[in-house]
């Protein structure tokens, strides 16, 4: 039997799949160098140069708390707007914009600004978050179900790659200014690569808009027609809310996802900062937050192929194990060398391991409801992000150092994996397939 095309095999078989995938390509650049790489080490070093680094560093973990209860209150409501509405891309268009507005405002953040840095922060990453969902919600509608785990892990590889690239553009002109003409000792090349972020975002979004078509609106069986749409997402909410007892996997799932990411999202969202505080230089970090994107390119198309023979729960036991480690070891991590150690171990595991949970739980929920479905399983994912960082600012402000915290991190791999074991995913695609079996076509 002759082996299905390269493309197929990627995930990327059909040009949605493609475009679908493209956005994360734009997106990432966001998250790595907002989120990740350059922005937070800015926001200790400039906006917060006023005060000591760990102050600094608590008030950017406050400004990731604040995003997050926000988004975590939205996502929902959006998501099943959208859903009742037919207006995932419309509402990922909407996000985009506030998002690639926030980052281009940032170039106005000078010394001292940390007000302007925490609010521009926000907005822009309530931008991303909320861009997510619907972008996610899209997987479903590009993905059949045995091509899931590909296609959602051919997103994550694709970021990598895009985030990478301009990560990489951004090194140059902040370590070599002279090189492309800018000023030496200034603020400058840091905020040209947050307009750089907002143009990259903005141009990248073309794909998606273009490219996947979006999904037909259908009625659930008792909903009634000419019904508001207030009334219809409301009554469609607390029916999902009620229904994670029907579709119990996907809840369970949920659960687990919700401690287990915690860990991952505090390593994500802190690990700059933390290393700031320790007195890595910046161009070390910068290269190491690089590292990892490269890294974690194959690693993530890898991840993909080995879902395929093992399973996607495995996979993501795999990568929850590799995590455990990475906390061991920052807990003692002292230089440069320490840190770029740990973000190739990161790289090996950290897409895979995000893109599998998402295409698991994408397996498990009916495609009619994504929106609202995925709507939750942001929620969970922000409310993952709001502990770590919250326990990052408490421990700070209890010892006055972030290296207390590192082991900690440690629980949420534990307790999520136990939880993810209880999960069974055939039983939670045959309670999706089920839900899915009975629609009214509607708008």
């Amino acid at each position: 039997m002759s082996r299905p095309p390269l493309l197929s095999r990627l995930g990327l078989a059909t040009p949605a799949q493609r475009a679908w995938a493209m956005y994360d390509w734009a997106l990432s650049a966001a998250q790595t160098t907002l989120m990740t790489a350059v922005f937070p080490i800015y926001f200790v070093k400039v906006a917060g140069a006023d005060l000591p680094p760990a102050k600094a560093t608590q008030a950017l973990a406050t400004a990731s708390t604040l995003y997050l209860i926000v988004t975590a209150v939205l996502s929902p409501v959006l998501g099943a707007v959208a859903d009742v509405t037919a207006t995932r891309k419309r509402q990922l268009l909407a996000c985009t914009v506030l998002g690639v507005t926030a980052s281009a405002g940032m170039f106005l953040i000078g010394r001292g600004d940390l007000t302007l840095a925490f609010w521009l922060f926000v907005a822009a990453m309530i931008g991303a978050v909320g861009a997510t969902v619907f972008y996610e919600s899209l997987l479903p509608h590009v993905a059949s179900g045995d091509e899931v785990d590909r296609v959602s892990t051919a997103g994550y590889a694709l970021g990598y790659v895009g985030g990478g690239v301009l990560l990489a553009l951004q090194l140059a002109w902040i370590q070599k200014p002279a090189l492309f003409g800018l000023p030496e000792d200034s603020t400058l090349p840091a905020r040209l690569a947050f307009v750089s972020v907002a143009v990259w975002w903005a141009i990248f979004t073309v794909p998606i808009l273009r490219g996947v078509p979006e999904p037909p609106r259908v009625r659930e069986p008792d909903e009634a027609a000419g019904q508001s749409v207030w009334r219809t997402t409301l009554a469609r909410l607390g029916e999902t809310l009620r229904s994670l007892r029907q579709y119990r996997q996907a809840g369970l799932m949920l659960l687990a996802f919700l401690i287990y990411n915690d860990g991952i999202q505090t390593i994500i969202k802190m690990a700059t900062a933390y290393g700031t505080e320790l007195g890595i230089g910046q161009g070390s970090l910068i290269a190491a937050i690089l590292v990892v994107q490269f890294v974690g390119i194959p690693c993530a198309f890898a991840f993909g192929w080995l879902a395929g023979k093992i399973g996607a729960r495995p996979a993501i036991y795999l990568g929850l194990v590799v995590y455990t480690v990475a906390s061991v070891l920052g807990y003692w991590m002292r230089d440069a060398g320490d840190f770029l150690r740990l973000a190739v171990l990161v790289g090996l595991v950290q897409g895979g391991t995000q893109a599998l949970s998402r295409s698991l739980f994408a397996s498990m929920v009916p495609a009619h409801k994504s929106g609202e479905f995925f709507g939750f399983y942001s929620v969970f994912e922000k409310f993952a992000g709001i502990f770590g960082p919250l326990l990052f600012a408490v421990a700070i402000e209890m010892t006055g150092s972030s290296r207390n915290s590192i082991l900690s991190v440690i629980a949420f791999f534990v307790v999520g994996g136990v939880l993810l074991a209880f999960v069974d995913p055939a039983a939670g695609r045959a309670e999706a397939q089920a839900a899915d079996a009975a629609l009214v076509p509607g708008k």
